[in-house]
Protein backbone atom coordinates (compact mmCIF):
# COMPACT_ATOMS: atom_id res chain seq x y z
CA UNK A 1 0.00 0.00 0.00
CA UNK A 2 2.75 2.45 0.95
CA UNK A 3 4.71 1.49 -2.18
CA UNK A 4 1.78 2.50 -4.40
CA UNK A 5 1.53 5.88 -2.68
CA UNK A 6 5.26 6.50 -3.14
CA UNK A 7 5.03 5.41 -6.77
CA UNK A 8 2.20 7.86 -7.46
CA UNK A 9 4.04 10.61 -5.60
CA UNK A 10 7.21 9.92 -7.58
CA UNK A 11 5.36 10.01 -10.91
CA UNK A 12 3.63 13.25 -9.92
CA UNK A 13 6.96 14.88 -9.00
CA UNK A 14 8.48 13.65 -12.28
CA UNK A 15 5.63 15.13 -14.33
CA UNK A 16 5.83 18.47 -12.51
CA UNK A 17 9.61 18.59 -13.02
CA UNK A 18 9.27 17.86 -16.74
CA UNK A 19 6.60 20.52 -17.19
CA UNK A 20 8.69 23.03 -15.26
CA UNK A 21 11.74 22.23 -17.42
CA UNK A 22 9.76 22.64 -20.65
CA UNK A 23 8.26 25.92 -19.45
CA UNK A 24 11.67 27.34 -18.56
CA UNK A 25 13.08 26.36 -21.96
CA UNK A 26 10.18 28.00 -23.79
CA UNK A 27 10.37 31.21 -21.77
CA UNK A 28 14.14 31.68 -22.04
CA UNK A 29 14.55 30.41 -25.61
CA UNK A 30 16.83 32.48 -27.81
CA UNK A 31 15.88 32.55 -31.46
CA UNK A 32 18.10 30.60 -33.82
CA UNK A 33 18.78 33.70 -35.91
CA UNK A 34 20.03 35.65 -32.89
CA UNK A 35 22.24 32.74 -31.82
CA UNK A 36 23.76 32.36 -35.29
CA UNK A 37 24.40 36.09 -35.53
CA UNK A 38 26.12 36.07 -32.16
CA UNK A 39 28.38 33.16 -33.13
CA UNK A 40 29.24 34.73 -36.50
CA UNK A 41 30.15 38.02 -34.81
CA UNK A 42 32.43 36.28 -32.32
CA UNK A 43 34.21 34.45 -35.17
CA UNK A 44 34.71 37.76 -37.00
CA UNK A 45 36.21 39.33 -33.88
CA UNK A 46 38.57 36.39 -33.40
CA UNK A 47 39.64 36.60 -37.04
CA UNK A 48 40.37 40.32 -36.71
CA UNK A 49 42.45 39.70 -33.58
CA UNK A 50 44.39 36.89 -35.30
CA UNK A 51 45.20 39.18 -38.25
CA UNK A 52 46.48 41.90 -35.89
CA UNK A 53 48.79 39.45 -34.12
Amino acid sequence: MIAKIWQKLGIFILIVACLFNITIKIVTKISLQAELSSVAESFREEEKQDKKN
